[in-house]
């Protein structure tokens, strides 16, 4: 998984007059979790862009003032109710040895048979959570939708897992083809059954009979 990093500052005051005069000064105050003892810090709000405004997951590599860098998750962000200004952010710490959980977007590839002749697809889950250890966490999940014709779908039990288990039951949907109005037989199944209407005509047929 791809890894943004932060520079930030050990805050020394973790009262609300201090929290204050960060957050006016362009910084956020942060807290990591999941170490021996939380490690209160700030960071420059444009540092968090790249990870707040973003589809994608990213791991965190936190650069202290002091020479320390420590690796996290994002945990939690709280925003103001008016100029979403982030007001806060909580990390969680990553060891190689422990396994996190966290939430992993799903990308489909592939153009749908299905949708092809009509068929609507519609997405259940645009994440799925995963636990496994950080060096086996994923940028996203790839599906291929090629082969799903309509009436089909893809759930969780489908997918691969060899370096992570899912955290959704094995018949969690994450996708699925769907009729519509429009929607017409897919094309394989059409030649199928004309294949099959064509045979037994070509052998019943009679040779014409010859003028005289």
């Amino acid at each position: 998984m791809k890894s943004i990093t932060i520079n930030g500052s050990q805050r020394e005051s973790v009262g609300k007059k201090a929290t204050k005069a960060l957050r006016n000064a362009g910084q956020v105050p942060c807290v990591l979790y999941g170490g021996d003892k939380p490690v209160h810090f700030a960071a420059a709000e444009l540092a968090f862009s790249k990870l707040v405004y973003t589809p994608n997951a990213h791991t965190v590599v936190i650069n202290l003032e002091n020479g320390e860098t420590l690796n996290a998750v994002l945990q939690d962000i709280q925003f103001h109710p008016v100029t979403d200004k982030i007001l806060h952010v909580d990390f969680y710490q990553l060891f190689e040895d422990k396994e996190i959980a966290l939430n992993i977007p799903v990308q489909l590839v592939g153009n749908s048979k299905g949708v092809k002749n009509g068929g609507v697809l519609r997405r259940n889950n645009r994440k799925l959570r995963i636990k496994a250890l950080p060096a086996n966490l994923p940028d996203f999940i790839e599906i291929d939708i090629t082969p799903l014709k309509i009436g089909d779908k893809v759930a969780v039990g489908d997918l691969p897992s060899d370096k992570y288990s899912f955290l959704h039951s094995d018949n969690t949907v994450v996708c699925q083809i769907k009729t519509s109005r429009t929607a017409v037989e897919d094309e394989d199944e059409d030649e199928e059954a004309a294949e099959g209407a064509e045979a037994p005509a070509a052998e019943g047929a009679e040779a014409p009979a010859a003028q005289e």
